[in-house]
């Protein structure tokens, strides 16, 4: 569902597009898959992750006024301060509550000194947006998985996840999925964690092996 942009998009790829909200990645290596998210409400845009790149006030005009911005991981300043700051919205740094004005749940997948991760769940359109602890990435995937959980949590997995039933799963990494197969992927990438941990590392190791060949 990857849009390829043009004209004064062309420095950042658009992903996900719906009427209500679109997601986008710099052009950057595949690896890393950073996607940040738009997500327009009856109180304006809320900016998730976001990462700024050129082209992107143009892409928000389109959309409505920006009316906040969330950040759902520790780990994931990225340039949310700053886009705060240029729209003059508050920026929602790891929110444990109901966001104002916000009609999105906030749920909490991880809290540990470690790692911190909250979720937002948009019942009006069944979103779920998820940071970090699952993603589409090719090192986040084992064989037959169409998203899977984060190689450090595989052991550990989020399991609060499939408390939902999303008809669109929006993602800190990587494209999203949509209609009946988003539900269906999450549970079975959050089910089958601990049991496909071995064939996801064998096929990563395979996968560098194979990149690292000639030609």
């Amino acid at each position: 569902m990857a849009l390829e942009s043009t004209g004064i998009l062309a420095a950042m790829r658009v992903l996900d597009e719906l009427p209500y909200a679109f997601s986008w990645t710099a052009p950057q290596p595949a690896f890393m898959q950073r996607t940040s998210h738009a997500l327009a409400t009856s109180s304006g845009v809320f900016l998730i992750d976001p990462v700024d790149e050129p082209g992107l006030d143009t892409r928000l005009e389109r959309l409505g006024r920006v009316a906040g911005v969330i950040q759902l991981l520790d780990r994931h300043d990225r340039d949310g301060k700053t886009l705060a700051h240029r729209y003059g919205v508050p920026l929602h740094r790891l929110p444990r509550t109901a966001i104002p004005a916000a009609p999105f749940e906030v749920r909490t997948v991880l809290r540990t000194r470690f790692w911190q991760e909250a979720a937002l769940w948009w019942p009006e359109h069944r979103m779920l947006v998820v940071a970090e602890a699952v993603g589409t990435p090719p090192y986040y995937r084992g064989p037959g998985e169409l998203v899977g959980v984060h190689p450090l949590l595989r052991l550990v997995p989020p399991r609060m996840l499939v408390e939902f039933a999303p008809e669109h799963l929006l993602l800190g990494h990587g494209e999203g999925l949509h209609g009946p197969q988003a539900t269906a992927a999450l549970k079975q990438a959050v089910a089958g964690a601990r049991r496909n941990a071995g064939p996801w590392a064998v096929s990563q190791a395979l996968s560098r092996v194979r990149g690292k060949r000639p030609g």
